[in-house]
């Protein structure tokens, strides 16, 4: 079967709804995107520091660190010493933090379901097929689709 010629014009479009329907649940939060996204970050690594914060934003660690007080000044951040060494200082979400990006997961799940709702089940089945596809296709590693490729055409 022959790909689309548009079709990744569409999933451009899509991945912009679908960040758009994302935000919109988002907004009616007090805490701006960037420190929502710094809490994201450090849910997902418990053993992030600042420096390391500093790298996944792409930033320098002193604009790291100003973002990480003003969340602790929120009372959604502490910075504790690492048990292992106490040198080192880690970044920990508070309950508040875990509660509002529950919250907020809560809310986008909502968000995103109310649009899947708009659409005829079978469509929504399909759809589930292809993000599932996607997502494998994009965490695949290059060489082991030539490698792949060849096996096939043996």
């Amino acid at each position: 079967m022959e790909r689309p010629a548009d079709l990744a014009a569409a999933i451009e479009t899509a991945a912009g709804s679908l960040i758009a329907v994302l935000d919109s649940a988002a907004s009616r939060h007090q805490v701006p995107p960037t420190q929502l996204r710094v809490l994201t970050l450090i849910s997902a690594r418990s053993e992030t520091n600042v420096n390391g914060l500093a790298e996944l934003l792409d930033v320098v660690p002193s604009s790291a660190s100003r973002l990480c007080d003003r969340l602790e000044a929120t009372g959604l951040l502490r910075r504790v010493a690492d048990p292992r060494d106490r040198r080192e200082v880690r970044l920990v979400l508070t309950a508040a933090a875990l509660t509002l990006l529950g919250e907020l997961a809560e809310r986008r799940q909502r968000a995103v379901q109310a649009v899947l709702d708009r659409m005829p089940v079978r469509m929504q089945h399909e759809l589930l097929l292809a993000l599932v596809g996607f997502a494998r296709a994009a965490n695949s590693v290059p060489e082991q689709q030539h490698t792949d490729s060849a096996v096939q055409t043996a």
